[in-house]
């Protein structure tokens, strides 16, 4: 359980550091730059991965695709979270699940049961209440929440199919993946450098290392989750997703005075019992 813990603190973590970058002059494409360059770092000395046994019969496509998406999305994030705020941001991300749930029903021929399609039909609406603006807000940026979903919907996606992929350790895949997203974003920088004339500054330095430390924390943390509850796998995918949206929200709201409509907290409250189906139709089968 310190594992679970630990983890959903760290998830938490990454989008606090985020809405408190926004009090400094910081660059968002340097943050999340640093992130991936301490994250490579960090993965390179924790799981040592083998880099000679990654050839040309590694999946590279799925590799390149997700090298791109990670800091586009994290980009996505870091706008969603500025924007939107916390509680919505953390909420939209987790809900990203039912993407690779319908992957799995409409392309893997995957079975539903009734549990499952009941959450689809609680999860939806959830979703529009959590996006709904108050009425007095007429500067709603739902885009970037929406962005957020799509994107680690897909994201999951993709991992999964790694997974699949057994001839090479998980970790192994994931240092490729970190090495790819900080390929393209040293390219993104020298642009934002050479042709815009943007600073290097130590202040996105700290809070990318921080990013990155915590960022690797929760993949670190969920991996070893999963391999203490190896017989039980849906204890880690529900308290995962229902920690982070509970204590994202109560920190979105108490710590940082986010402003919640009544319809927002009722996706929220939608939103958790859509999970807790979900984890158990994971359980009946």
């Amino acid at each position: 359980m310190l594992f679970l813990i630990l983890s959903i603190l760290c998830s938490v973590t990454v989008g606090i550091i985020f809405k408190l970058s926004r009090n400094y002059n910081i660059s968002v494409i340097q943050i999340v730059s640093w992130n991936y360059l301490f994250a490579l770092v960090l993965c390179f000395f924790t799981f040592s991965p083998d880099l000679n046994a990654i050839d040309h019969t590694a999946p590279w496509s799925i590799y390149i695709t997700l090298g791109i998406l990670l800091p586009l999305i994290f980009i996505f994030l870091a706008a969603s979270i500025k924007h939107m705020g916390i509680v919505k941001t953390d909420a939209a991300q987790r809900l990203s699940l039912f993407i690779p749930l319908l992957a799995a029903w409409l392309i893997f021929n995957e079975e539903f049961n009734l549990l499952k399609i009941t959450a689809f039909l609680i999860g939806f609406p959830a979703l529009l209440l959590i996006l709904s603006k108050p009425a007095a807000n007429t500067n709603n940026k739902w885009m970037y929440p929406a962005a957020v979903l799509i994107g680690f919907g897909l994201i999951d996606i993709l991992f999964k199919q790694i997974a699949l992929y057994t001839s090479l350790p998980f970790t192994s895949s994931l240092f490729v993946i970190f090495a790819v997203a900080l390929m393209l974003m040293i390219a993104v920088i020298l642009y934002d450098v050479i042709v815009r004339k943007t600073r290097l500054t130590a202040i996105n330095i700290l809070f990318g290392g921080l990013v990155g430390a915590f960022n690797f924390g929760n993949i670190l943390f969920y991996l070893k989750a999963h391999q203490a509850f190896a017989d039980n796998p849906s204890t880690v995918f529900a308290a995962m997703n229902m920690g982070v949206i509970i204590l994202g929200s109560l920190l979105g709201i108490l710590v940082f005075k986010e402003k919640m409509s009544k319809r927002n907290y009722v996706g929220l409250a939608l939103a958790l019992i859509s999970i807790v189906l979900i984890a158990l139709s994971q359980m009946d089968v």
